[in-house]
């Protein structure tokens, strides 16, 4: 089977039990639901969270509707499935950004001066992300870590595209106030 299967055409070969094209949509965003579930605080978790997400997306493939894309739907079952996770292990959401820490892009300086401030920015990026409420730091996650639309966001998290906005909006804007305060204390 051809991989430039589009999503459309290949849901629509799964609904008929077409394990080979549902196969092409595990492949196409297996990493995408890795990287959304690590982002979101499954941590090693993660593996069972894509997992459970993947078995939970193809039995309810006769409820996806494609308004907003396969992606977007999925990343809203892995969102799902990872709070369901925090619910059953009971813990707090101050592990969310763990894996983000270390899999921000490279700094591409040469010199190592500038290679250890770029590191300890993202580290102080990271560590006041983590200090946000979960709806803020959701929303900035998926907007600016997972590189989803306002549109895709409002899907996987379940919200109104104006709430996607407006939050966006304040949870950037303490973010900012976050990181000036500690730019200040650190002079």
């Amino acid at each position: 089977m051809a991989i430039e299967l589009d999503d459309a055409a290949a849901v629509a070969r799964a609904r008929t039990g077409d394990l080979d094209a549902y196969e092409i949509l595990v492949a196409r965003y297996t990493v995408p639901a890795h990287r959304a579930a690590v982002l979101l605080g499954a941590g090693a978790e993660a593996d069972d969270v894509v997992q459970e997400a993947l078995v939970k997306a193809y039995r309810q493939l006769s409820r996806y509707r494609g308004e907003a894309g396969f992606r977007p739907w999925l990343l809203a079952i892995v969102a799902n499935e990872t709070r369901n996770l925090h619910r059953s292990r009971r813990r707090r959401d101050g592990l969310v950004l763990r894996a983000a820490a270390r899999e921000g892009p490279e700094p591409t300086g040469t010199d190592p001066a500038d290679s250890a401030v770029a590191v300890e920015r993202r580290q102080h990026l990271i560590a006041q992300l983590r200090l946000l409420d979960a709806r803020d730091r959701e929303v900035l996650v998926c907007r600016f870590l997972l590189d989803l639309s306002e549109v895709e966001t409002a899907v996987t998290l379940g919200l109104p595209k104006g709430t996607v906005k407006s939050r966006t909006s304040r949870a950037l804007k303490k973010l900012r106030e976050r990181l000036v305060a500690g730019e200040v204390s650190d002079v």
